[in-house]
């Protein structure tokens, strides 16, 4: 099994396939932070176009499921490009994080079940 597939298995699956992990640190209240840079590729859709990458959108933190106990914050950064001819800004439209929160999709999916299996006493 390579690192991504493992890398995968731990984090959700759009990150590791179209962002770098830039930094990995923890801070002293054991939460492990792992900054995410969007990848510099165009998306498939766009490709016919020329565009110059413009930098990087503000950085957005979301809570994930937690790794080996420790609570666990993302901090990602979307990537933005302009159009060469038109000067429109493109941006990928990510689901990063599920409505009303500031978690992953996976993980308020995740917490949802749990809680409505603890409601039926299972």
């Amino acid at each position: 099994m390579k690192a991504e597939d493992i890398l995968k298995s731990l984090l959700p699956e759009y990150l590791v396939e179209y962002f770098d992990i830039t930094k990995v640190y923890e801070t002293p209240d054991e939460t492990l932070h792992i900054e995410f840079e969007e990848k510099n590729v165009i998306p498939e859709e766009f490709s016919s176009r020329q565009y110059i990458s413009k930098g990087f959108l503000p950085s957005i933190t979301v809570e994930d499921f937690p790794l080996r106990g420790k609570a666990t914050k993302l901090h990602i950064k979307r990537r933005r490009w302009m159009d060469k001819d038109s000067g429109d800004i493109l941006k990928r439209d990510w689901n990063l994080v599920a409505k009303g929160t500031r978690m992953t999709t996976e993980f308020a999916t995740f917490l949802k079940e749990i809680s409505r299996y603890q409601a039926f006493g299972l």
